[in-house]
């Protein structure tokens, strides 16, 4: 795992990954606001196969809101990132951004308790798709 990221190993196929992730995503208040589907825009752009892969922009309004009020840049590192990945051995993976190292790069004290809430609400999630 990376230093910028933590995740969990979901049972099921792709599809049924991803829409366990989205409502697990709402028992904490988070919404997706977008949905990339990488495999499908890199062989449509590019003519790459790749395994499934997609990147859901999840958003806590509340959260997002206090985040943008202390500072108006924030939003360049918003929303926060849910990696939904087939490995190799077909096992499907869902990581999610770690919002104490992304909002750190903001480097202000008063941002700190405000990442730790969202990684602690993060980590919720995938608590709750790890028990599947």
């Amino acid at each position: 795992m990376s230093n910028y990221g933590f995740g969990v190993t979901v049972p099921g196929s792709f599809d049924e990954v991803i829409e366990k992730t989205i409502e697990a995503l709402k028992t904490e208040g988070f919404g997706v606001l977008t949905t990339i589907d990488v495999k499908a825009t890199l062989k449509k752009k590019i003519d790459v196969d790749r395994r499934p892969y997609t990147i859901l922009g999840a958003c806590n309004p509340v959260l997002a809101n206090q985040a943008i009020e202390a500072e108006p840049d924030i939003g360049l590192l918003l929303p926060c990132n849910v990696l939904v990945r087939e490995e190799e051995d077909g096992s499907i993976s869902v990581l999610f951004m770690d919002p104490n190292a992304v909002l750190g790069l903001v480097n202000r004290d008063d941002v700190v308790p405000l990442a730790t809430e969202v990684r602690a609400k993060l980590q919720k999630v995938a608590d709750l798709l790890a028990k599947d």
